[in-house]
């Protein structure tokens, strides 16, 4: 993959995940993510997913939490991309959750490590940034 292409596969990849999310399942989203999957977040923890359920199962969890609080989609903004070599790349998004009228409920930064596999970007690891 060359330097120009890195930024549309890395959009793409997000542009996937916000359609994957309005479904609000968890497996949906789980297919966006490599096996062990980290998720470092923003309070200091850590958690490392050994399986696609498991990965699925903490997916759900996050989007029954935030349809809990009024969440009805989301979209990404500020995109930065770093490639890594020939094959990975780490990219950075601003998330919004959006209500049902789409004002925006939640904002944070947060980074992924990304990895190409047939062509197309998955995650294997996610950092929460704190604000």
């Amino acid at each position: 993959m060359n330097q120009q292409e890195v930024p549309a596969s890395a959009r793409r990849f997000f542009d996937e995940f916000v359609e994957a999310f309005q479904s609000f399942n968890g497996n949906t989203i789980a297919e966006r993510y490599l096996i062990p999957y980290l998720a470092f977040h923003t309070r200091g923890s850590a958690e490392v997913f050994l399986s696609s359920g498991d990965t699925a199962a903490y997916f759900q969890r996050i989007v029954d939490g935030y349809r809990a609080k009024g969440c009805r989609s989301c979209r990404y903004n500020e995109l930065e991309v770093v490639l890594l070599g020939k094959e990975c790349a780490v990219a950075t998004v601003t998330w919004e959750l959006l209500t049902e009228d789409f004002s925006v409920l939640e904002a944070w930064r947060e980074s992924y490590n990304l990895c190409l596999v047939e062509n197309r970007f998955l995650a294997f690891a996610s950092t929460d940034h704190l604000a």
